[in-house]
């Protein structure tokens, strides 16, 4: 039993730090460390207990799907960029999904040249480039499997404050599809609220104008609101914001300033949900993020754009654990 401790202990201490704070990125990583110690100790406590053939066959099925898993989720999201450049434009951000699909076949590819080469420098390059490659793919896994639990998350309770945030306009003016999904989901939360017959929680839309757009997103999301039903008076305008983080900030100002044990839901889309949680902790704001639904072609590049934010967030940890990666893959490569 002592091979399942390492997964108890990880679990534990996971359970703690979500009942501190859920919005905390290491939840997702001691979540992670959790299940491969539990996979692990399964392996090496059932599998020897088993048949030989029956063995053989589950011990093919762990290396093998995960090989075949990477040749699909590769030529998936080659798909999805196409898609995306379709859709949406060649702009950096949407050619993300499809340069990982091309990056993934370009490291089977080196796999395949070093194992016939015998080139020690080929060798270190390809060792370095697969303990990098495990390493981020390991943390993103953990990213986007917490992601997902957080995004199961309901609001308990009453709120003060529905906040939610802002994006860029269509022709500088009106509000596009993905805000709009934002905007009904917390026009959705407003209503739940309001049917609960206590107090009526404001609606704080934030976002700032933008040099190509002819008023404030705030304004423009507080009159679709409007249209849509929500009073006037149940409505306020948060206008300053730029970034995320101002969002929070200037949120939090006018919530602290009218209420000050406010408590709030933000509301974004469900793949900025989690990283938008983890803002919203740094800058003192008193709730959780909600996400609301998003165009499936549009998830991928999304949530990549969304990791790689994170990953940058906490970079002195994660490069410097790429940099010990990166001399150990060299080391052991020269040494194959």
């Amino acid at each position: 039993m002592l091979a399942f401790a390492p997964a108890a202990l990880f679990f534990i201490f996971f359970c703690v730090s979500v009942r501190e704070d859920r919005r905390r990125f290491q939840n997702a990583v001691l979540l992670g460390l959790a299940f491969i110690s539990l996979s692990a100790a399964l392996l090496l406590q059932v599998v020897p207990r088993l048949p030989s053939a029956l063995a053989a066959v589950i011990l093919a099925l762990v290396f093998l799907v995960p090989a075949l898993g990477v040749l699909v989720l590769g030529g998936f999201l080659i798909a999805n960029g196409l898609t995306m450049v379709r859709k949406e434009g060649r702009r950096p951000a949407n050619l993300l999904s499809g340069l990982l699909g091309v990056a993934i076949y370009v490291m089977v590819v080196l796999l395949f040249l070093a194992a016939g080469s015998g080139s020690p420098g080929l060798d270190a390059v390809v060792a370095a480039l697969m303990l990098l490659a495990v390493y981020v793919s390991f943390i993103f896994l953990c990213f986007l499997g917490y992601a997902f639990l957080y995004g199961r998350i309901r609001v308990r309770g009453d709120v003060d404050y529905v906040v939610v945030l802002g994006s860029g306009l269509i022709g500088g003016e009106r509000v596009p599809p993905l805000l709009a999904s934002r905007l009904e989901k917390g026009r959705q939360i407003h209503a739940a609220q309001a049917a609960r017959g206590e107090r009526v929680p404001l609606l704080l839309t934030s976002g700032g104008q933008g040099p190509d757009e002819k008023l404030p997103e705030a304004r423009a999301m507080a009159d679709w609101l409007i249209a849509q039903g929500v009073p006037a008076e149940h409505v306020v305008v948060e206008d300053r914001s730029r970034t995320t983080t101002e969002n929070m900030e200037f949120s939090r100002e006018i919530m602290t300033a009218a209420r000050p044990g406010y408590r709030c839901v933000v509301v974004t889309n469900d793949f900025h949900a989690f990283r938008a949680a983890m803002t919203a902790r740094r800058a003192g704001v008193n709730g959780q993020v909600l996400g609301s639904p998003t165009a499936r072609y549009f998830w991928p590049s999304a949530t990549i754009r969304e990791f790689v934010a994170v990953f940058w967030e906490h970079r002195a940890v994660n490069l410097s654990i790429c940099g010990l990666l990166t001399a150990a893959g060299v080391i052991a490569g020269f040494q194959l």
